[in-house]
């Protein structure tokens, strides 16, 4: 679990550069998308929804290596769509690994036990496979039978080899907190090296727009969830700063940081951030410079900010707070508790 701790090492030590640097605004979290094609139709989910000649369409490694090298970041996520569709995402991986980032392929893990030959274990890649429930309710929210017990084939073939393996759970209006709790207790079972939860929030093209969390109705459902785990009744592994923890449930009140996790696809540079759709600049300094940062964000009054409390955007806000000095001790010894 020792990557837990070295990652923070080097974020830790990248925000304090940032901010002896006099940098304002600096990304944490590259979201990489080489790619919009996926072998699912989740209806939560608005990716596949692009025109077929988006869909055909993926970035090459230089591509990606460039857009890393641009906004400097330490962490990229690749989600997609399906990023083992790509054909060439081995080579994007181990660019990216070479480059000594830590890198999340974010995958359905339809596609993942099949692939593994194609990469090797590292402490700088991990495989972040999304799972939002048990075998009915994960079936349901992907609308397809089956893949549950195909990813959980997977999770357990990988950390066979050696891989890092971590999942990705989104929770919608109508979750079930007992049925949650069972499915981290499940996940412990699987030895997996982290969980990572976030509140659905409404993506504009997504097919399904009736079942995305409100801010108050997140904030009372992640405090049922994980009152065992907060009442240290509970020994579930979560891949995320505690702060980050602390917001969903009410107990800490951050704003959004949306330049925090930029995301760079075959459209170029994303406008805001990863959730909404207005556009992209050609360069990460013109997302940076162009963008009027001051409309959005929960304090900005936009309506499309009003109820989102997604990981993306307060992540990396958790991540900042969690160096001053108050939050420092607290946040170490939650790494050191994790990393034995």
């Amino acid at each position: 679990m020792g990557i837990h701790l070295q990652q923070a090492v080097e974020v830790g030590k990248y925000i304090v550069t940032q901010r002896l640097s006099g940098r304002k605004r600096y990304p944490l979290v590259l979201m990489l998308e080489p790619l919009f094609r996926c072998n699912l139709a989740c209806p939560g989910c608005g990716k596949i929804q692009h025109p077929k000649e988006i869909l055909k369409q993926h970035l090459t490694p230089e591509e990606c290596f460039a857009a890393v090298e641009e906004c400097g970041v330490p962490i990229v996520s690749i989600p997609g769509g399906e990023p083992l569709l790509h054909p060439y995402i081995d080579e994007i991986v181990r660019g990216l690994v070479k480059r000594k980032k830590f890198v999340y392929l974010c995958t359905n893990g339809l596609l993942l036990e099949k692939s593994l030959d194609k990469f090797q274990p590292s402490p700088y890649l991990t495989f972040s496979v999304h799972l939002d429930g048990m075998r009915e309710l994960h079936d349901q929210c992907v609308d397809r039978k089956g893949v549950f017990d195909i990813a959980v084939d997977a999770i357990r073939a990988a950390k066979a080899k050696g891989f890092r393996v971590t999942t990705n759970t989104t929770v919608f209006e109508g979750a079930d907190p007992k049925q949650i709790q069972q499915f981290f207790d499940f996940l412990n079972t699987l030895g997996t090296d982290g969980i990572m939860i976030s509140p659905g929030y409404s993506y504009e093209w997504a097919p399904d727009q009736e079942h995305f969390l409100k801010r108050e109705q997140t904030r009372a459902l992640f405090r049922e969830i994980l009152a065992p785990h907060k009442a240290g009744k509970k020994n579930w592994n979560f891949n995320h700063n505690p702060l980050f923890l602390d917001f969903l449930i009410g107990e800490k009140d951050y704003e959004c940081t949306p330049w925090g996790s930029p995301s760079y696809s075959v459209l170029g540079w994303q406008k805001p951030c990863y959730l909404l759709n207005e556009g992209y600049y050609k360069s990460f300094q013109e997302l940076l410079d162009k963008t009027d940062w001051s409309q959005y964000g929960r304090a900005s009054g936009n309506p499309k900010c009003k109820d989102c409390m997604v990981h993306c955007g307060y992540e990396p806000t958790a991540a900042v707070d969690a160096m001053q000095p108050e939050n420092l001790a607290r946040s170490v010894g939650t790494l050191l508790g994790m990393s034995k």
